[in-house]
């Protein structure tokens, strides 16, 4: 499968650990280098604020995606290739999955989380077949693994869904990980 572009999720935060933003700068870096264009959802602050102004610095190309509401709000990054403005959260996120022949997530919030479980979601249920990589950085997507695991030990997943997302330690495993699925 060809990778040319990547849907991120992740923090508009930093996080409490210094180790997440090194590996948002880690991974933007490598897009940029593998002149993989980041598709994410637009702002400025955080590890997406990161992510992308590491992809540029590389030299590779950014398209954000974000709604009017949050433009402001989550300081709207002024420097990207592309910014596309949407209407709602919802047509931020499909619109984010059209452009992208993958998606990767990082640490992040509750919105991040949500995002996370819909893109597994639509693959169990046959919406894409694009693969799906969670960067588990200092074991962040541990507990959301045995989440997973749990519904298919009490019956309400079946033991295939284990198998729709792979998980990652370091940033530089992402995309050796795409490439072999």
């Amino acid at each position: 499968m060809v990778i040319d572009s990547l849907c991120v999720f992740c923090g508009a935060s930093p996080g409490n650990k210094a180790i997440y933003i090194d590996a948002a700068a880690s991974f933007g870096a490598e897009l940029g280098q593998h002149g993989i264009r980041l598709v994410y959802g637009g702002g400025g602050s955080g590890l997406m604020g990161c992510v992308a102004d590491s992809v540029l610095k590389a030299g590779g190309e950014v398209t954000g995606v974000i709604p009017n509401y949050l433009k402001d709000r989550e300081l709207g990054h002024q420097n990207l290739t592309k910014l596309e403005v949407v209407d709602n959260m919802h047509e931020r996120k499909r619109r984010m999955f059209d452009l992208a022949d993958g998606i990767v997530a990082l640490p992040g919030g509750i919105g991040t989380l949500e995002e996370v479980l819909e893109i597994i979601t639509w693959k169990q249920l046959g919406m894409h077949n694009k693969p799906i990589i969670l960067l588990n950085v200092s074991g962040y997507w541990r507990q959301l693994n045995d989440l997973i695991k749990n519904t298919i030990a009490h019956g309400f997943a079946v033991p295939q869904t284990k198998d729709l997302y792979e998980m990652v330690s370091h940033p530089t495993e992402i995309i050796p990980a795409l490439r072999k699925i």
